[in-house]
């Protein structure tokens, strides 16, 4: 009993790091005053927002320190990166310190992105390093879901990485119960120390980690029921950050709707007391609902040996070969020669880093993402942007926590095929593919309208999309490529996201940066020199573009689903075969 009691503990504090990590999902909440401060275009600043994604390109690095480190080294590795790099970021800005030669001389080869200013310059280096941390941080949570919850990983997962969605509304009731003028100097600081006191406030339960056991039929029943509670409760907590979030005016109101949130974070520590009323819960909720252990996950290492030996009989029998990983046949016609050669059959193979980029779905899966996920990450980048060239800069901070809360809601509603498989069984590659068609209709409908309830629907449509991909990513690269290995291969694939910040951002700051001048009639100029492009069109052929690239990656994900369909159809029929014999 102790031991389960622990596993929750650590599973809140898995949901404390990712609600007080997102640290660059704020950075729209005070883009627009770096922009002013450092002076710098749009494009200058695209790079600027591209740096904390450049990070993400290292992000591999953390599943290779956790082959030498353990995990709570490892999770303060993370906190000092953020630390340093939020930290003399802000340092720099205020101009408190200067800068050491070797940092000089370091930046004069990023002259291509910051050639006058060594402020700047160092702004990009230290956004870059703080970017790598959050991608510590999540290894570190992804880590301690994956073994501490082998039966429901899917659920764990899907709930402690919502929870990433709501930072930047957190730290948006800490600014202002600190102070009631934005400042950007004020986030830099949140960002810096916030993750490092959450840090210590998680390093005990991560220090006591229970010892793995293997679940009964009751206790995994027992946990799914734990987790649908959980679930409520985080909806409940996103309902609380999206509504009251927008009237904390005053510094005294934010103060006491920050301490709600943090009662809120706290509140699942409760989570004991349900164990102990398990046996009332299950007669009066769980029958209702009738929930198992997730399907989607290969769990006990005897299910999976016996999925591949059944598969291996079944692949046996009908190709000869008995090829249980991958289908090699080919039928003819193009079409069905694209899905079917080098098909996955089987969930849960390992594959090491120079096996996975050989693989076709990793590919299809790769330009999904892109084209997915992290086209809306781009769109919440530059959404103190797009609000300021509407003519709606002052509600910049309101569209911000709107995306992040709907971006949570997103991700809590990944977990929904595995709360649903009982009654509606469909393979999670299919779900990706669903979840990102609002992408291209949402900015089809940004391209159309400049108005505000049509700018507000967008982006609730952009989060709740891109927060779907994002939390259901890591259960995916789990099953398709080995949830041992997932440490190095999700931030292999997350490699994408500093490629895209780079492109679409750019993209978007060339059409912002070319409809400002005199011609546009509405040329704005703030101090430092730095201009802001107003009007619909700032941002008109971005959207047209965006659409289109998020068409490609919905085609993509829906050509992963129809290559990795077979082996979620086998993997589900042979667990079932399973627990007849068992």
């Amino acid at each position: 009993m102790a031991g389960q009691s622990r596993k929750w503990m650590i599973l809140v504090a898995t949901i404390w790091i990712q609600a007080f990590t997102g640290t660059n999902f704020d950075f729209s909440s005070y883009s627009s005053d770096l922009k002013s401060v450092l002076g710098i275009s749009q494009v200058q600043l695209n790079y600027l927002a591209t740096a904390s994604d450049l990070g993400k390109a290292l992000g591999w690095s953390s599943g290779l320190a956790l082959l030498y480190f353990p995990l709570w080294v490892v999770l303060f590795m993370a906190a000092g990166m953020g630390l340093v790099g939020y930290g003399f970021q802000w340092l720099v800005i205020q101009n408190l310190i200067s800068l050491p030669y070797f940092l000089e001389v370091e930046s004069q080869n990023m002259a291509f992105i910051y050639q006058n200013s060594k402020n700047r310059r160092t702004s990009y280096i230290m956004t870059k390093a703080a970017g790598c941390s959050i991608c510590w941080f999540n290894t570190v949570c992804f880590v301690l879901c994956i073994k501490n919850f082998p039966t429901n990983r899917a659920l764990a997962l899907s709930l402690t990485i919502s929870f990433n969605g709501v930072s930047p509304a957190l730290y948006t009731l800490i600014a202002n119960a600190i102070s009631s003028t934005d400042s950007s100097s004020l986030y830099l600081v949140l960002n810096s120390l916030v993750p490092l006191v959450t840090s210590f406030a998680a390093l005990i339960p991560i220090l006591r980690q229970p010892p793995l056991e293997p679940l009964s039929t009751e206790a995994a029943r027992r946990d799914s029921l734990i987790f649908l509670l959980l679930n409520i409760l985080a909806v409940f907590t996103g309902l609380y950050l999206l509504f009251f979030n927008s009237i904390s005016s005053s510094a005294y109101t934010a103060r006491l709707l920050f301490s709600g949130a943090i009662l809120l974070l706290v509140f699942p520590l409760g989570i004991p007391g349900i164990v102990f009323a398990r046996e009332w819960a299950r007669r009066t909720i769980h029958t209702s609902f009738r929930l198992e252990g997730s399907g989607f996950n290969l769990v006990e290492v005897d299910d999976l040996e016996l999925h591949k030996e059944l598969l291996g009989r079944e692949n046996y029998n009908d190709n000869g070969n008995g090829d249980v990983g991958y289908n090699v046949a080919e039928k003819e016609g193009c079409c069905e020669k694209a899905i079917v050669k080098d098909q996955l059959t089987v969930l849960g193979e390992e594959h090491p880093a120079h096996l996975l980029i050989r693989r076709c779905d990793f590919w299809l899966y790769y330009v999904a993402y892109f084209c997915g996920g992290t086209i809306g990450l781009v769109y919440s980048n530059n959404l103190g942007q797009i609000a300021q060239s509407l003519g709606n800069s002052p509600k910049a901070t309101t569209l911000v926590t709107l995306y992040s809360s709907c971006s949570f809601f997103g991700r809590l509603l990944s977990a929904a095929p595995d709360f649903m498989r009982g009654k509606v069984y469909f393979a999670r590659t299919g779900w990706l593919a669903i979840a990102l068609v609002p992408t291209p209709i949402a900015f089809f409908l940004l391209a159309a309208s400049g108005k505000p309830i049509a700018l507000q629907i967008g982006t609730a449509l952009i989060g709740l999309s891109s927060g779907f991909i994002f939390s259901a990513a890591v259960s995916i690269t789990s099953e398709l490529f080995g949830p041992n290995s997932v440490g190095v291969n999700h931030n292999i694939m997350i490699t994408n996201i500093p490629i895209g910040s780079m492109l679409y951002g750019l993209l978007a700051a060339i059409v912002y940066d070319s409809n400002v001048g005199p011609s546009m009639g509405k040329l704005a100029i703030i101090k430092d020199g730095a201009m802001v492009c107003m009007g619909r069109q700032c941002y008109k052929e971005t959207f047209v573009w965006w659409a289109c690239i998020s068409i490609l990656g919905l085609a993509s994900s829906v050509l992963l689903f129809l290559r990795t369909r077979q082996a979620y159809d086998r993997f589900e029929r042979n667990r079932k075969m399973a627990q007849l014999l068992y």
